[in-house]
């Protein structure tokens, strides 16, 4: 098949440290690549892939300082995707930015949206159920619960996220530390993680950054814990030193407060052989088995104590587990036979 895959340009693809979706859009390139398919990846021109990539601006937006508005980027990337369309057999977005469903009413090439990110909030839902014939996928089914009201949606899968099952390697003896590995903001809740090592007496090393937005949240409830000396804060770390840092830790913890729509950082773990102790929110049941994987808990008191009971959990079935259900070829698989349903699409009409 002829695909084209069109990344948000915020981040590189892969991106060289923190970055969620753009990470999965490489992995899913890749695979598809070594599957014989001709990929052609729309996405900054940092980008690394072994696709046919169609550089959209030099830089991505997040590490380009100069970059003060991204809408005028993201109108040429859709404009020139929109001017190679017919090159290809399906057009997968990956682009949370929603506005490119208002061209794709009168596109007769196949294409699909994978939605990466939170759908809770309430003014996604106008333009969704507006462009209600739009092929979607979701990352999770969580993910598309506060949907349900919209009945129309014209979901065609879920797909979860994966990993090239060679990226990361088990590691069966573990450190005496534990892990927090993602954003500092009120959403990852550092803060909590931080909570749960001090009162478990185990040292915690956090990988995260921080973004402009969340910065008094981060001095309020972070950086008063920081020179503590259970706490280690190692900064942005990329996926060389992600291989050590949770490979050698006795579990992730992942206390997120919000409707996860996955939790890549989870199965990362996994592929590492560590298990997860994650809060009861979004996906996180989708991913997490209990006494398989790690643990799902609901407070800290019950954190605190999945960590004295971490040690039952047998490192090389945490990986086998990795393994059977988020390897980059299933979920390439998962989409290739969304592709194929998309065949002869209807033209999208107006609610």
């Amino acid at each position: 098949m002829k695909i084209a895959q069109v990344a948000p340009l915020h981040e590189s693809v892969p991106p060289r440290q923190y970055g969620g979706t753009e990470r999965v859009v490489s992995y899913l390139t890749e695979e598809l690549v070594r599957q014989g398919h001709e990929v052609t990846l729309f996405a900054s021109g940092d980008s690394r892939t072994t696709a046919r990539l169609v550089p959209l601006r030099e830089r991505s937006l997040r590490t380009d300082s100069s970059v003060v508005d991204p809408m005028p980027h993201l109108i040429h990337q859709l404009d020139c995707v929109l001017e190679h369309a017919h090159a290809f057999d399906v057009i997968h977005f990956h682009t949370d930015y929603l506005a490119h469903l208002l061209p794709l009413r009168h596109l007769d090439v196949p294409h699909v949206t994978t939605l990466h990110g939170r759908l809770d909030l309430a003014d996604y839902h106008p333009l969704l159920e507006r462009f209600a014939g739009a092929p979607l996928v979701s990352i999770s089914d969580d993910q598309r619960r506060p949907l349900a009201h919209l009945t129309t949606l014209n979901w065609r899968a879920t797909v979860h996220n994966a990993l090239p099952p060679d990226l990361y390697r088990l590691h069966e003896s573990p450190g005496e530390y534990l892990a927090f590995i993602g954003r500092f903001s009120p959403e990852k809740r550092a803060d909590r993680a931080i909570e749960i090592a001090v009162r478990s007496g185990l040292p915690l090393r956090i990988a995260a950054k921080l973004d402009r937005v969340d910065e008094p949240w981060f001095r309020d409830r972070v950086e008063p814990w920081l020179d503590h000396p259970l706490v280690e804060y190692v900064g942005e770390i990329d996926d060389a030193q992600k291989n050590a840092f949770l490979g050698n830790a006795r579990a992730l913890l992942f206390p997120v407060d919000w409707p996860e729509p996955f939790g890549l950082v989870m199965i990362e773990a996994m592929a590492c052989g560590t298990p997860v102790i994650a809060f009861r929110r979004g996906a996180v049941p989708e991913v997490i088995r209990d006494g398989v994987n790690g643990y799902c808990v609901d407070d800290k008191d019950a954190a605190v104590k999945a960590v004295s009971a971490i040690g039952r959990i047998d490192r090389r079935r945490c990986r086998s587990d990795f393994e059977q259900r988020f390897s980059s070829r299933r979920m390439a698989d998962d989409y290739l036979r969304c592709y194929q349903g998309l065949e002869r699409p209807p033209r999208l009409q107006a609610a």
